[in-house]
């Protein structure tokens, strides 16, 4: 898994509850199939129960009922707010459909109210406001309008759909930062939003003051598609260990 290779590359240990499962390769979803409810609450009791959790990523959801169930997790827990990071999985970038409509409204009202990061991406960010974003100059007015609805977020609105593709943090203090990014031609570009929103809580958890964590993690995304070899007939994946590599 992404997530876990990122944390092994920022020498963090990490460990995983799924949420559903994917028939996918580098040409795109073909399905999805959501995780006993279940199983899943069982599995996140059973590694609160083995190990203290110094923070959480949040991906991938699938239905309305897996975003109760991680909602009621977190809300339980002791885990600090500035440290869960969301990424709002909601369409795959091929196109298809990884959360409805209703599990949306359900994280709206239940998940995100407890994190204290969102990733959005454009797409995503329109989705959760109702606003229409047509271009950079509309990306502060939409993310102000999360930070009101949920008062102690910090949002970052990765601009991989922008060009150039320069990404932007509101915190929860209100100071905002856009983050310069520079389009790299290659075909690795598979999974960089959760691959950003890993690294971003590697830094977070190490105790990086907002805008250099997020700084940080853009420049681990970069490296790792521009250290990137050829997989696949797709989009294919970042390195994400290449960290490793040159040492």
């Amino acid at each position: 898994m992404a997530d876990l290779k990122v944390f092994a590359a920022h020498r963090l240990y990490g460990v995983s509850a799924v949420t559903a499962l994917t028939v996918q390769s580098t040409q795109g979803v073909r399905r999805t199939h959501a995780v006993d409810l279940g199983l899943l609450a069982e599995t996140l009791d059973c590694l609160v129960d083995d190990i203290t959790i110094t923070g959480v990523k949040i991906g991938m959801l699938a239905t309305e009922a897996t975003v109760t169930v991680v909602a009621k997790f977190l809300d339980a827990s002791a885990i600090p707010r500035e440290r869960i990071v969301l990424d709002p999985v909601v369409r795959s970038s091929s196109g298809r459909e990884l959360l409805d409509a209703a599990g949306l409204d359900r994280l709206q009202n239940e998940l995100l109210p407890l994190v204290g990061w969102i990733t959005p991406n454009i797409d995503e960010l329109a989705q959760l406001t109702g606003t229409s974003i047509s271009d950079r100059h509309s990306i502060p007015f939409a993310a102000h309008q999360l930070v009101a609805r949920y008062p102690g977020l910090n949002v970052v609105v990765t601009g991989g759909h922008l060009d150039p593709p320069d990404d932007f943090l509101l915190a929860a203090d209100g100071t905002t930062c856009w983050f310069p990014g520079q389009r790299i031609e290659t075909t690795a570009t598979h999974g960089t939003g959760c691959t950003f929103s890993s690294a971003l809580l590697c830094q977070l958890v190490r105790g990086t003051s907002a805008a250099n964590a997020v700084a940080a993690a853009k420049q681990y995304v970069r490296d790792a598609m521009a250290n990137a070899y050829p997989i696949g007939k797709g989009r294919g994946p970042l390195h994400h260990l290449y960290t490793l590599e040159k040492e």
